[in-house]
Parts: structure tokens; C-alpha cells; sequence
């Protein structure tokens, strides 16, 4: 959670990146995938979804060939599948993981919450990326898509609903106690 405008979606692209084509750079502390992932990106609708995570990972969505300008260099995009809806959003980006002997191929697939939750269920994948704030029911079915993996998920927002209970879930109890003591 941060204020806006200060690079959170940026930030979440360049991990996305780094997890669909397995190169790491040497200073990442973070979480490091062995093998090829299979990975979400979703924010509130479809145009949302473009504009913001699409647009950073892949580069703008009304300019084609610009596509392989984001965060995902345009020699490890392997394909593009268009979405249906949202002029220029794409369903789907299939990217080269690893180098010429170990190459594999890693799936990024675009969602959004006002699909509802029915939608998020049944797949099992290594990352789901929450770019704004999701409602409760989609951020625990997203959670869920990673268990079986060991996976992550990422979320990043800035808290424009208020103390949802999204929000709570970040915040501990001593932080939560002290915003009552103005």
C-alpha cells in the first residue's frame, strides 16, 4: 500500500517480468522461480486491467508494435492473445522463460474483478498480481489459485475504500489500536 502515483504498478510489473522469464538479476533477494510459471495480472475492470498491468508488462495497448516495450522485452514474447471487450486488451501472453538451453515457456494471463469471483476459481498458478485494491472474496479466491505451488501474490494499491477489510488484513492490531488514539 502507498499513495499515488509513486511507481507501485511499475514495481509489480518489473517482479512479474522477472518471474515469466526467469532473469533474475543478481541482487534479488526476492522469491525466485526454478522453471517456467504460470502467472495472473488483474485489476478493477477490463480497460483497468489494460491501461495499468498490460501496459507496464507489455507496452501501450493501442500501439502494437510497441508491444515487447514494457517490463517483458520483446524477445521473450513468444505470442499475444486478444481479450475480448476492451479494444487492445489482450486474454493472454506466453513468454520465454530461461536461456537457449533450458527455455521454457511461462503464461501471463489478464483478469479482473468485476468478472466476480466465479471466474477466478479452478486454476492453479504460481502468482496472482493485484493491481488496485480487490474486493475480499477475489483477493482470498486469488490466494487460493497459489497454494498448490507455493506461489505469491502481490497487491498494489492505494487504500481508497477506507479501513476495508482488505486493508485490515495488512495492518496488525497495535497499528490498527493506535489509529484510534488521534
Amino acid at each position: 500500500m502507498a499513495g499515488n502515483q509513486l511507481g507501485k504498478t511499475r514495481a509489480g510489473g518489473a517482479e512479474w517480468a522477472m518471474h515469466l522469464t526467469g532473469r533474475y538479476p543478481s541482487w534479488w533477494q526476492g522469491k525466485v522461480f526454478d522453471g517456467a510459471v504460470r502467472l495472473w495480472a488483474a485489476g478493477v475492470t477490463g480497460e483497468g486491467t489494460r491501461d495499468n498491468p498490460q501496459r507496464v508488462l507489455v507496452g501501450p495497448p493501442q500501439q502494437h508494435v510497441a508491444w515487447g516495450t514494457g517490463m517483458i522485452p520483446a524477445d521473450a514474447i513468444v505470442q499475444t492473445i486478444m481479450g475480448r471487450g476492451a479494444p487492445g486488451a489482450l486474454d493472454s501472453v506466453v513468454v520465454r522463460w530461461g536461456g537457449d538451453v533450458q527455455a521454457d515457456e511461462s503464461v501471463l494471463s489478464f483478469k479482473s474483478f468485476e468478472k466476480g469471483r466465479e471466474k477466478w476459481q479452478g486454476e492453479t498458478l504460481h502468482g496472482v498480481w493485484f493491481d488496485e485494491e480487490p474486493p475480499l472474496d477475489i483477493y482470498s479466491e486469488g490466494l487460493t489459485r497459489t497454494n498448490a505451488t507455493g506461489g505469491i501474490t502481490i497487491v498494489t494499491f492505494t487504500p481508497l475504500l477506507g479501513m476495508s477489510d482488505v486493508v485490515l488484513l495488512f495492518l496488525s492490531a497495535e497499528e490498527v489500536e493506535g489509529m484510534g488514539k488521534g
